[in-house]
This record gives C-alpha cells, sequence and structure tokens, in this order.
C-alpha cells in the first residue's frame, strides 16, 4: 500500500488516502461523473483521512440521498466523496492525486447510466 496525497484545486481541502501505487479505477458514465470527470478508487473509510479543509466543504445530494459529494465551496472541485454504492466507503477521485505517487493507471468504463443493473460490477472496498 501507498500514501497517497491529494486535494482540491485551490489546496484549500487536501487529503491522504491508503491505496495501491497501482491504481484500478472506474470511469462512470452517469450525468455527474461525466460532467465533472470523475475517475473513482473506492476505498474503506479506515483508508482515507481529511488533513484540511473541514470548514470549505460543502455537500450536495440528489436522488435517492444516499451519496454524500463533498466539494470545494472556494474552488468548486469534488476530490473525493460518500458513494451510494459504497455507504461504508469513500470514493476519491483519482484526478485529485498528486501524480508522483501513481505508479500506473488502469481505467475501467462502468455504465452508470444503468447503475441498477450494474452496481455488482464496481470494485469492493479494499481490505
Amino acid at each position: 500500500m501507498t500514501l497517497h496525497k491529494g486535494g482540491c484545486h485551490c489546496g484549500k481541502v487536501r487529503f491522504e488516502v491508503e491505496a495501491p501505487a497501482e491504481i484500478d479505477a472506474d470511469r462512470c458514465n452517469c450525468s455527474i461523473c461525466r460532467m465533472s470527470g470523475y475517475l473513482h478508487l473506492i476505498v474503506a473509510k479506515n483508508d482515507f483521512r481529511l488533513v484540511s479543509g473541514q470548514d470549505s466543504i460543502e455537500t450536495y445530494t440528489f436522488n435517492t440521498g444516499v451519496a454524500q459529494h463533498y466539494f470545494c465551496r472556494h474552488c468548486g472541485i469534488k476530490s473525493f466523496y460518500v458513494p451510494r454504492s459504497h455507504p461504508d466507503g469513500i470514493s476519491v477521485n483519482v484526478n485529485c492525486l498528486d501524480p508522483v505517487t501513481i505508479a500506473a493507471l488502469n481505467v475501467t468504463p462502468f455504465d452508470g447510466t444503468s447503475w441498477e443493473q450494474n452496481i455488482h460490477k464496481l470494485s469492493s472496498l479494499s481490505d
């Protein structure tokens, strides 16, 4: 496991996440992920730590309200959130990780426009 660091565009929100150096990410085509260019790295909550910026985070929810989309109120970047598919985990936007610790990136397309039929295809939480 590697300690990756990342954050939002303006730098007010910073976090750390324990994950492999070779990252397997999902590219979802649902409306919010497609529009924001989000690449999902889903990890257990214990593998994620908010380092700074708690006071800069706003929350957006829609549809079922289960997913908690966190974004920086200053620059608007969503660098992580609690996904509906894994409410006991965190989805980190790989695009918001500092690239220095990423040895390789493998991206798998995910059909989020048909979420209910495809949810079983998402990666499970890291142990």
